[in-house]
């Protein structure tokens, strides 16, 4: 028989869209960063290409890396909860009914319903109902690193390449302002959908990330000019 995978959960959903919008934001803003200071040193195309491309996959490998490190501790302290627990309903389980109870009581259950509540769950669900009440865990779903990775990997890859290609592929006089909107229009995006997933301010998220956007390229354009002048 072929076992069933289980769905992800939302949270695990979330996770994964989260990683790629932060990978996303993270592309254009090291990708640009490059290329300003590159291309004010050199007017050279495929110089400021190579210089892109390099740091462009420099920094989705480097956000996929930190991810499936970070996503990885978080599974660990998953696991090692859920261990702890399987321990303590062996051993104590009183203090485990006590916990379920008070989980219910905070909110707004009568103590004598809140007993016969978390007596029942732990009689037939023990540790699904321990983890969950305590921390928040669903048995069996716990965090992908590699869900989180390949995302951030794919995104960082995905939003630096705009910058890249208008910078690149945009001919003379309006090489600049093709690649500032470009940028301008990448940022707002990955705003809006980080507001969006945050449950946060949209227009507060958009005009933020534009400002960042812009703050960054101003930076490095100045020390692409200042590197110049030596």
């Amino acid at each position: 028989m072929k076992s069933k995978k289980n769905k992800q959960t939302m949270s695990e959903k979330l996770n994964t869209l989260r990683a790629g919008v932060l990978g996303s934001n993270d592309g254009i803003l090291t990708v640009v960063g490059v290329l300003f200071s590159v291309a004010v040193a050199t007017p050279n195309i495929f110089t400021i290409f190579i210089a892109g491309l390099s740091d462009l996959l420099a920094c989705a490998f480097s956000m996929a890396s930190g991810e499936y490190a970070s996503v990885s501790s978080q599974r660990d302290a998953e696991s090692s909860a859920v261990n702890n627990e399987q321990v303590l309903l062996k051993n104590n389980i009183e203090e485990e009914i006590q916990s379920v109870k008070k989980y219910y009581m905070n909110r707004g259950i009568s103590e004598a319903t809140s007993t016969e509540i978390a007596r029942e769950l732990l009689n037939k669900k023990p540790l699904e109902t321990v983890v969950n009440t305590k921390y928040g865990i669903q048995l069996g779903h716990y965090m992908n690193p590699w869900h989180a990775a390949f995302s951030s990997l794919i995104s960082a890859a995905a939003g630096g390449i705009f910058p890249l290609l208008a910078m690149s592929l945009i001919p003379g006089i309006y090489r600049w302002p093709g690649t500032i909107g470009a940028v301008i229009l990448s940022v707002a995006l990955t705003g809006y959908l980080s507001a969006k997933l945050g449950d946060g301010l949209v227009k507060t998220a958009v005009v933020r990330n534009i400002i960042i956007g812009i703050l960054t390229m101003i930076i490095h354009y100045t020390l692409g000019k200042l590197m110049n002048q030596f």
